[in-house]
């Protein structure tokens, strides 16, 4: 998985497996290998520089999620990503998802609430630049996870970045104009990228997620046919370098809603 199309096409496989195989809940973590920028299946308008941004001198990815939301980019960050059924609404399942990692955070002594920003989301290129009900945020104010689902039948993906590790000089590069008054990640997040902090933090979620789904996650490795299914997957959700944000746009994808 050394491509962001291709984790992104990982997540729409696991919400395949649950539908078609009503499976258990299906849970996994990543951390991208390269900086990417994935827009929201719904995201119609980027600024035509991002088709050929770098950074250091290494191209910037960029793809669609299966997901709603506006863009993310993608560095430092930690991902987290869950397939289950629906258990009663996409709010309550959201809900459920969103207090598992409230109360992880908790154990790291960092306070988490919901965001209140409102309709003014829909016309904001970066998904961080603010912090709706479908988001978590510390009590200075920093967005440290943002969340994005797709739902299909009774069944939901859900998945979300956490802001571990910013480079604010690079998000200014891809955005423009941050504010001034940019707050920091919390104190508890070790000041450089710190692998046995990553570890640690998603068996936390991981446990409170098993407390409330009443399900133990198993580590299983992907088959051969099945990495093979997710590469033939992955092209649509890739956007070529270069390309028109209308070209780009009808990148074909499952239809997603958004919180």
């Amino acid at each position: 998985m050394n491509t962001g199309a291709a984790q992104m096409a990982l997540d729409s496989w696991m919400l395949d497996q649950i539908v078609t195989e009503d499976r258990a809940p299906i849970l996994r973590f990543y951390r991208w290998s390269a900086i990417t920028i994935s827009l929201g299946y719904h995201q119609r308008q980027w600024p035509e520089h991002w088709s050929n941004l770098t950074w250091q001198k290494q191209p910037i990815e960029l793809v669609r999620r299966p997901t709603g939301g506006r863009a993310v980019l993608h560095q430092g960050d930690l991902t987290y990503a869950i397939a289950m059924p629906l258990v009663g609404s996409r709010q309550t399942a959201y809900q459920l998802i969103c207090d598992a990692l409230i109360a992880a955070w908790r154990q790291f002594g960092v306070t988490l609430h919901y965001g209140t920003a409102g309709s003014g989301y829909r016309h904001q290129a970066n998904c961080f630049a603010l912090a709706t009900q479908a988001d978590l945020v510390t009590s200075e104010g920093y967005k440290l996870i943002g969340s994005a689902q797709l739902r299909r039948d009774r069944y939901v993906l859900q998945h979300g970045s956490m802001r571990l590790w910013p480079q604010f000089d690079l998000a200014k590069q891809v955005f423009g104009c941050l504010s001034a008054a940019e707050p920091e990640p919390p104190t508890a997040i070790p000041s450089k990228p710190d692998d046995e902090f990553v570890k640690q933090l998603q068996g936390a979620i991981q446990q409170e997620l098993t407390q409330r789904l009443q399900v133990d996650f198993s580590s299983k490795p992907l088959s051969d046919q099945e990495l093979a299914t997710i590469a033939e997957r992955s092209p649509k959700f890739a956007i070529p370098a270069n390309s028109s944000p209308a070209l780009a746009a009808s990148t074909p994808a499952d239809i997603p809603p958004r919180l």
